[in-house]
C-alpha cells in the first residue's frame, strides 16, 4: 500500500500539483488551527456546536474547510474554545513594496 505522504512527495515535484497546493496553504494552516484549538479546549464537535449555538455539522464543515469562515464565525469559534482571535498580515517572500499614499 502507498501511503499518502509518499504521493504528495511524487506529486509536489509536479509544477501544477505544486502550485495548487501552495496556493491552499493558508486554508490549510487555518483548518490545522482551528483544530488545535478545539483539542486544546478538551471539546467534541457537538460540545462546540452547542457552545456556537450551531450543529455538530457546521462544526465538521467548518474544521474540514468546506466553505470561508467569517471573522464573526471565526470570533465565536475563539470565545467558544476559551481563545482569542489574532488576525495578522505578513510580507510575502520576495514581494514588492509599495509606496503608501
Amino acid at each position: 500500500m502507498i501511503r499518502f505522504d509518499d504521493l504528495h512527495k511524487k506529486w509536489m515535484k509536479e509544477p501544477g500539483y505544486r502550485k495548487e497546493y501552495e496556493a491552499l496553504e493558508e486554508d490549510f494552516a487555518l483548518i490545522g488551527e482551528l483544530a488545535k484549538a478545539r483539542a486544546r479546549a478538551g471539546l467534541s464537535q457537538a460540545q462546540l456546536a452547542k457552545r456556537m449555538k450551531t450543529t455538530q455539522s457546521a462544526i465538521a464543515r467548518l474544521e474540514s474547510g468546506r466553505g470561508r469562515p467569517s471573522t464573526t464565525t471565526l470570533s465565536r469559534f475563539a470565545k467558544a474554545t476559551g481563545h482569542r482571535l489574532k488576525i495578522s498580515f505578513e510580507p510575502v517572500r520576495g514581494g514588492k513594496k509599495r509606496k503608501a499614499g
